[in-house]
């Protein structure tokens, strides 16, 4: 139970682990002290249902009896910049674009297969499939992704047709091109 009066504190750290089958995961803040717990509800909130292990990670907490838990999340930043070794090697002409300056399509996650480390994505009112690689959705700071979960890409001509170079929560893309 958390409590009402306490006015929630902004932390930013580190996802230490997240299981979407278990419902939570655990941050360790940057600036120390015990690990928050990280509930899947507040996640969802945010418009994921998953976040990558490392991914950085800004989030509004509040103490409760069992400890700091996170009452929203704020920002989340992918693992690690992307150094540029999967896309180099699966893009059409090898030139890494700048990811920042494409175009954001809205698109629904077809399938995705974690253990086979890639799933598609439909472009709403395009036709074809993208392709998305699990590297590139850990470098977008997801584990994994849901059939039929909105989701919002970057895409760019890969050598066997279109594919992901990011991938965005519907929600966050939204405030993202909604900030003064």
């Amino acid at each position: 139970m958390i409590d009402g009066d306490a006015t929630p504190r902004h932390v930013r750290g580190r996802v230490k682990w997240f299981d979407p089958a278990k419902g939570y995961g655990f941050v360790i803040p940057d600036d120390g002290g015990g690990d928050v717990l990280l509930h899947a509800n507040v996640l969802r909130n945010f418009g994921q249902s998953t976040v990558a292990d490392g991914a950085g990670i800004e989030l509004a907490v509040q103490e409760t009896p069992r400890g700091v838990q996170a009452v929203e999340v704020l920002a989340i930043d992918p693992p690690e910049p992307d150094p540029d070794g999967i896309l180099a090697g699966e893009l059409a002409d090898g030139a890494v674009p700048d990811i920042a300056s494409l175009p954001l399509e809205p698109a629904r996650v077809k399938w995705f297969d974690k253990g086979k480390g890639f799933g598609f994505a439909n472009l709403f009112g395009r036709d074809g499939d993208v392709f998305i690689h699990m590297e590139i959705l850990r470098r977008s700071g997801f584990s994994d992704l849901a059939p039929g979960e909105a989701v919002v890409l970057r895409v760019a001509e890969g050598r066997r047709g279109r594919m992901a170079v990011q991938v965005l929560s519907w929600e966050s893309a939204m405030k993202r091109e909604h900030r003064p």
